[in-house]
């Protein structure tokens, strides 16, 4: 199994080795055919210019002689190709011979285009739109290459091999760097997500990258350690708390027990009592965690139906007067006028939702404090902000409160409280389709904000 580094240098390399072989194979045959094809123009041109200049030499003298045009023969002999000039009839005037051409081709050794098979080209010559002569052209190669020719075409094939390979150095260079610019940030996040699955949740990418997708990548990485942390420590808060709150009750009832057993204590009807509100105490816990079950399953059974909470908040309300008054707190509502507050919803779930946090309320703020319950109405929502000025709630606190059990600093846990209150309000909540927000600082107060959907008035 391949590093995916190695795998994209491997890819990247094969590719451009391929696509150099390619690049090189067209511009050989193209530049080859384009020579090959220039040789072939100036051999034409060549054959053109000796019948143009025999034409004009019989121009000059009205007849052919043995002597006519043999300066040419020099050239073809240097040119490699034999000339034989001819009359009208096609008798030879005097030609050249090709074993001389051949011997000194030197076929062997020569690199010419088509060699050892010879050709002849016959070209008419006429003056006055008359056929005079006929010129003959011989040569042993199907284009005749100079050694500068060769040399030049050599020099060619070389230059791109050179550069092919060059090309294919720098490439692979490159392929390498490339590949590890985005192989690495990959590499560390999938180590990230092995230590996650090993359940180390601090881990951090030691490498960015520039590439948006991968940044993305890291990004979800990120927030999922983040949010597996968070799991792992309400699992271990959950843990403890459900162990303090069970714990709790039962060492009481068996140290008690135990110690009537012994005849420590005596059995009396007030010792009984202490233990029965125990006993009555550790089944509202477990109610509690039963009924908080059934709405996080959403098997608890609604019955909706039109809720006024301009008139269902301040009904509520006035069941904690007596419980504000024993501390002296001011328990006041505001509801902003002029508006109709229908919301559609189970009218016993959402009493207990405010039942939840009236009392709440109330039980941590220190006597002579006060609550206040705002109703209104924005854009979008019906709010209703529930405020007090008691002990607050540390912020490292905040994001928990709403968690089973959570019973949150040691101010908090030395007033009575299952820890599941809140949590039975927000799974009620979203059964209705709202939301729940809070704010709080220490010593100062919190406020619970909550936002409900109204219905389309009429």
């Amino acid at each position: 199994m391949h590093s995916i580094s190695k795998r994209l240098s491997l890819l990247f390399i094969l590719c451009t080795i391929a696509a150099i072989l390619l690049v090189t194979l067209f511009v050989n045959v193209t530049v080859t055919n384009k020579f090959n094809q220039y040789m072939v123009d100036i051999q034409n041109k060549r054959y053109h210019r000796i019948v143009a200049y025999l034409e004009d030499v019989y121009k000059r003298e009205g007849n052919w002689s043995e002597n006519t045009g043999v300066e040419l023969m020099h050239e073809a002999y240097m040119g490699n190709y034999c000339l034989t000039l001819m009359d009208e009839n096609k008798q030879p005037v005097w030609g050249m011979n090709p074993n001389a051409i051949k011997t000194q081709l030197n076929m062997d050794a020569m690199p010419v285009q088509g060699s050892g098979v010879y050709t002849i080209k016959s070209f008419a010559i006429k003056v006055d739109s008359k056929t005079v002569g006929y010129v003959d052209i011989g040569q042993y190669s199907s284009i005749l290459l100079s050694e500068e020719d060769v040399n030049f075409k050599d020099s060619i094939n070389k230059s791109i091999i050179a550069s092919g390979v060059l090309t294919l150095i720098i490439i692979s260079v490159f392929s390498l760097f490339f590949s590890r610019q985005l192989s690495n940030p990959i590499k560390e996040v999938a180590k990230m997500s092995v230590n996650l699955s090993k359940g180390n949740f601090e881990t951090q990418p030691g490498i960015r990258s520039n590439l948006l997708e991968l940044e993305e990548l890291q990004k979800s990485v990120n927030i999922l350690a983040g949010k597996l942390k968070y799991q792992d420590t309400l699992r271990r808060r959950l843990v403890s708390n459900i162990t303090h709150e069970i714990r709790t009750p039962l060492n009481v009832l068996q140290n008690n027990l135990e110690a009537m057993i012994d005849g420590v204590y005596p059995v009396t009807t007030e010792k009984l009592n202490y233990l029965n509100e125990e006993v009555i105490r550790f089944g509202k816990l477990i109610t509690g965690l039963h009924m908080l079950k059934e709405f996080e399953t959403e098997s608890a059974k609604l019955s909706f139906e039109t809720i006024y909470l301009d008139e269902f908040i301040p009904e509520i309300c006035k069941d904690f007067n007596l419980d504000a008054e024993k501390k002296n707190i001011n328990l006041k509502y505001s509801i902003e006028p002029n508006h109709k507050y229908l919301i559609t919803g189970d009218k016993d779930q959402l009493k207990q939702v405010f039942i939840n946090l009236f009392s709440n309320a109330i039980k941590f703020t220190e006597p002579d404090g006060r609550v206040l319950v705002n109703l209104y109405e924005d854009d979008k929502n019906i709010v209703v902000e529930v405020c007090d000025n008691g002990i607050g709630i540390h912020v490292e606190d905040l994001p928990y409160i709403f968690e089973r059990l959570f019973r949150g600093d040691k101010s908090r846990q030395k007033i009575e409280g299952k820890g599941i209150g809140l949590t039975i309000v927000k799974s009620i909540l979203q059964l209705h389709n709202a939301s729940i927000d809070v704010e709080s600082k220490v010593g100062l107060g919190t406020k619970f904000t909550l936002y409900f959907t109204g219905n389309e008035k009429s």
